[in-house]
């Protein structure tokens, strides 16, 4: 969404903050202002979210900086109510390299507490009993304000390390599994304990906490989304993109009329298109392009998109998985020996990807 934040980039990695993380900002204020707090109490309680989020950004950072070593590029890392998400261009195939991307995030996050642990009298909080420490806790203190964060980055490596797939704890397991066994099997033990934990989080959830059940979906979705990717590039490893290919496609001239595009749509059953002149592609037409522009009177040349990605027909499908499944990239023109072959999208990947499912069994 455009709502989104862009807050810049670290490292070539941009840190993008989610327009949901704006109702925990509003939650924040709504809380303190019911349970009679003041700007001051408000102030402290969004000084110490922003906080926490930074050390979610260098739990993230952890992690992408430690895949780049292993040659593997973070795209974005996203800021949610619920966490940070790293967005890795690829899941790495080697369980030792998975491994160590997955500890460096909770390492940060225990380096962070030992530095507080040393700046601030954690001990004298610990000496305290409950009652006392609440007590303590409520005065609003640069003294309270560290010790605050550092309990927060104690419950993030915890947290973190509950083996429930795809939070960390979960890509451990897979990736120590994975040394044992193949990383279809380990993906699918660790998704199902994962998805085992969700259902305990939204047992809970539902008689003490709300928030409990928000994680528990992300959880079971994840760890659900994460096996299907596994098992698909297992199935996708080895085919050239040649074998899933659409050769029967219908293509334009930049200087075509749009109704011309529209009586095909109409007429057939293909939605995108690959605008090509002089035997060279100009762009591509997006079936979203094309409706909107349905009724106005212009070319192709006028609504085409000229930002598009090409892959080679001897590619392996594994490798372009992640290119023809974004947002973005789900309509990818084929070329052999620089002329185009043929088309693939996320359907007919789709298609293959079941049929090959089929001749597994």
């Amino acid at each position: 969404m455009k709502a989104n934040l862009n807050l810049g980039k670290i490292s070539g990695i941009k840190i993008v903050v989610h327009w949901t993380f704006f109702f925990l900002i509003a939650w924040i204020v709504f809380s303190e202002l019911n349970q009679s707090g003041d700007i001051k109490s408000i102030l402290f309680n969004i000084a110490l979210l922003i906080a926490i989020f930074t050390c979610v950004v260098l739990h993230e950072l952890g992690h992408a900086l430690t895949a780049k070593r292993f040659g593997i590029d973070t795209k974005k890392i996203t800021l949610l109510p619920i966490g940070g998400m790293a967005s890795l261009e690829r899941i790495p195939e080697s369980p030792k390299q998975e491994l160590l991307i997955t500890l460096a995030g909770p390492l940060v996050n225990v380096i962070v507490a030992i530095f507080l642990y040393f700046i601030i009298p954690v001990d004298a909080f610990m000496r305290l009993n409950f009652t006392e420490t609440f007590e303590t806790l409520m005065s609003f203190t640069l003294q309270n304000f560290l010790f605050s964060l550092f309990i927060v980055n104690v419950g993030l490596v915890i947290f973190n390390i509950i083996p429930a797939f795809p939070m960390d704890g979960g890509r451990i397991l897979r990736a120590l599994l994975a040394t044992k066994m193949s990383r279809v099997k380990a993906t699918q033990i660790a998704s199902s304990i994962g998805q085992s934990i969700a259902v305990i989080f939204l047992l809970i959830g539902l008689l003490y906490n709300p928030f409990l059940i928000i994680i528990a979906l992300f959880i079971f979705l994840g760890a659900y989304g994460e096996n299907q990717i596994v098992q698909h590039l297992a199935l996708l490893k080895g085919h050239s993109v040649e074998e899933a290919m659409i050769i029967n496609m219908t293509t334009f001239n930049p200087g075509d009329p749009i109704d011309l595009v529209v009586n095909k749509i109409i007429s057939g059953t293909e939605t995108n298109f690959v605008v090509v002149e002089d035997h060279k592609i100009k762009g591509v037409l997006k079936h979203k392009a094309i409706i909107e522009n349905s009724n106005k009177n212009v070319l192709v040349k006028d609504i085409m998109d000229t930002n598009f990605k090409t892959v080679n027909n001897t590619d392996d499908l594994n490798n372009i998985y992640n290119i023809v499944f974004s947002e973005k990239k789900s309509f990818v023109p084929v070329l052999k020996d620089e002329k185009l072959v043929g088309v693939i999208d996320a359907t007919n990947l789709n298609e293959y990807i079941l049929l090959q499912s089929k001749l597994a069994y």
